[in-house]
């Protein structure tokens, strides 16, 4: 029996709404005033990647919309079964920038650092979604190995924590991993990538501030915000508090057919972004991971669509267009057409 409803709900910690993520996808087809008759596809229940999604983000679910487009970045569907040729386990072949556990160092000059397995919210399209977290979180030994990778490459001057999702670890131990990071003397900045301030915004507690405004480091939060539905008083106001201790936030997008494929919402996105402090920086095609090709745009479609919307934005507004590509120096632009503001 689900005694928990949207107009109920709060949160006093961001652990305990991270505890209470809805796992159960009957309940949450509840919670909105929907049953699986409703939906387009057929829902699945996946033990190997199950759904996860806090209250918070439910609450900005329009309910008694199947095709709401928060809903569906979450519901797993059984078109993730689907294996068109071309979709893999490892799109971005990780496991060859994997020297070692906790390590993906694929770009000259950063480093990404595996923080954590846990995610706040089970994204079907995550290109991690079969990454191997268990051979690469063996606990302290995997840390202190990994400060070591760092130390000795006087070229990284960047590291950049990823996931899982960071913010999911506790203030304690996040905080020691940068204290650690800032006894490297040719580290200089700090890039957080997370989504968990935009499902649950109250990750962005005094605890969290005081850690980052205390650090040596330049410091940076890259969200990922797809629609701007996502988007509340709440995410703005966590926003507004990073950025007054000098925390840059940026925003990555993935473009996704049914969800943000449109250049209206594209355009929307850019400003309610920017409306509350965040910087459009990137917009990503998908990664071709194995369950998410149901989501997929093609190249050709992305192009006209970033056209239109370098026909409605300012330079600065304006996400660049990319595609991960294994093996390459950086992120590969997709270029449309000469233009500028």
């Amino acid at each position: 029996m689900i005694t928990q409803t949207i107009a109920t709900w709060q949160t006093p910690h961001w652990k305990e709404a991270l505890r209470d993520a809805v796992t159960d996808v009957h309940q949450l087809l509840a919670l909105l005033g929907l049953s699986a008759n409703d939906l387009a596809d057929t829902v699945i229940a996946d033990s190997e990647f199950p759904l996860r999604v806090p209250m918070s983000f439910i609450d900005r679910m329009e309910k008694g919309n199947p095709a709401d487009p928060l809903l569906l970045q979450v519901l797993p569907s059984a078109r993730e079964r689907e294996t068109p040729p071309g979709f893999t386990t490892d799109p971005l072949l990780e496991k060859d920038y994997n020297p070692q556990p906790g390590i993906i160092h694929k770009y000259h000059g950063r480093v990404l650092l595996i923080t954590t397995p846990v995610c706040a919210v089970n994204c079907r399209y995550c290109f991690r979604r079969h990454f191997p977290y268990s051979d690469n979180n063996p606990g302290k030994k995997h840390w202190l190995n990994s400060l070591a990778y760092i130390s000795r490459d006087s070229s990284i001057s960047e590291v950049i924590l990823s996931g899982g999702d960071p913010l999911a670890t506790d203030d304690q131990h996040l905080g020691w991993l940068i204290a650690e990071i800032e006894k490297i003397p040719h580290v200089q900045r700090l890039r957080i990538h997370t989504r968990l301030p935009v499902v649950i915004p109250s990750r962005i507690d005094d605890s969290l501030l005081g850690l980052l405004r205390k650090s040596r480091l330049l410091t940076v939060f890259v969200l990922h915000i797809n629609h701007p539905a996502e988007i509340d008083p709440a995410l703005a106001a966590a926003v507004a508090s990073l950025r007054d201790i000098k925390v840059q936030v940026l925003n990555q997008t993935v473009l996704l057919k049914g969800i943000n494929d449109e250049v209206e919402t594209l355009h929307r996105l850019s400003e309610r972004l920017f409306s509350i402090g965040i910087l459009p920086y990137y917009l990503h095609l998908l990664d071709p991971v194995a369950g998410a090709a149901h989501f997929d745009v093609p190249e050709s479609t992305a192009r006209a669509l970033y056209a239109q919307l370098t026909s409605r934005l300012p330079g600065y507004l304006l996400p660049r267009l990319v595609r991960d590509v294994p093996g390459a120096s950086s992120k590969v632009q997709i270029t449309t057409q000469n233009f500028s503001d």
